[in-house]
C-alpha cells in the first residue's frame, strides 16, 4: 500500500514535504471555576470552536463540557504549535459566547470566560509501550 493510499485510508494528513496525524486532548476552565455553561451553551462553544478550527485548518474530532469546563480532541497539521491553537481557540470562543450571553459579562471583572491555564495531553493510537517495542525491533539494513 502506498503512502498516499495509507494516508487517506487511515486519516494521516499528507502535505507536500510530511505526513502526519497529531491529534491533542484540550480542556478549558472557566474562570475561577464558574459554572457557566449549560448545553445550549456548550452547542454555542462547538460551534465557536469548529469556526476557530476552520481558520487554524485543523480538525474538531471530538467536544464536550459540563457547567465549568469544555474538553476538545482536535487534529492539527505539524506547523501548528498547542499554544497558538490554544489560544485562538480560546479568544474565539470567548467573543462569541459573550455576544450571544450577554449575561456573562457579569461574571467577572474582566469579562474573561476561560481560565488562563489549559490541559493538553497528545493522543494516539498506540501506547507509549507499544511505540517503544516497535522502535527497539527496527534493526539496520544490511
Amino acid at each position: 500500500m502506498s503512502v498516499q493510499s495509507e494516508a487517506i485510508l487511515f486519516g494521516y494528513l499528507r502535505k507536500r514535504h510530511s505526513v502526519s496525524k497529531l491529534v491533542v486532548h484540550l480542556v478549558f476552565t472557566a474562570k475561577y471555576r464558574r459554572k457557566l455553561f449549560d448545553d445550549a451553551m456548550i452547542g454555542q462553544l462547538r460551534e465557536a470552536f469548529e469556526s476557530a478550527c476552520v481558520k487554524l485548518e485543523c480538525d474538531l474530532l471530538e467536544m464536550n463540557g459540563e457547567a465549568d469546563h469544555a474538553h476538545l480532541l482536535i487534529a492539527f497539521p505539524p506547523k501548528l504549535a498547542v499554544s497558538i491553537m490554544v489560544n485562538n481557540l480560546k479568544s474565539v470562543s470567548s467573543r462569541m459566547l459573550r455576544l450571544q450571553n450577554s449575561h456573562l459579562e457579569r461574571q467577572s471583572k474582566n469579562a474573561a470566560l476561560w481560565s488562563r491555564s489549559y490541559f493538553a495531553c497528545t493522543a494516539g493510537g498506540a501506547t507509549i509501550d507499544t511505540l517503544k517495542a516497535y522502535i527497539e525491533s527496527q534493526t539496520a539494513i544490511e
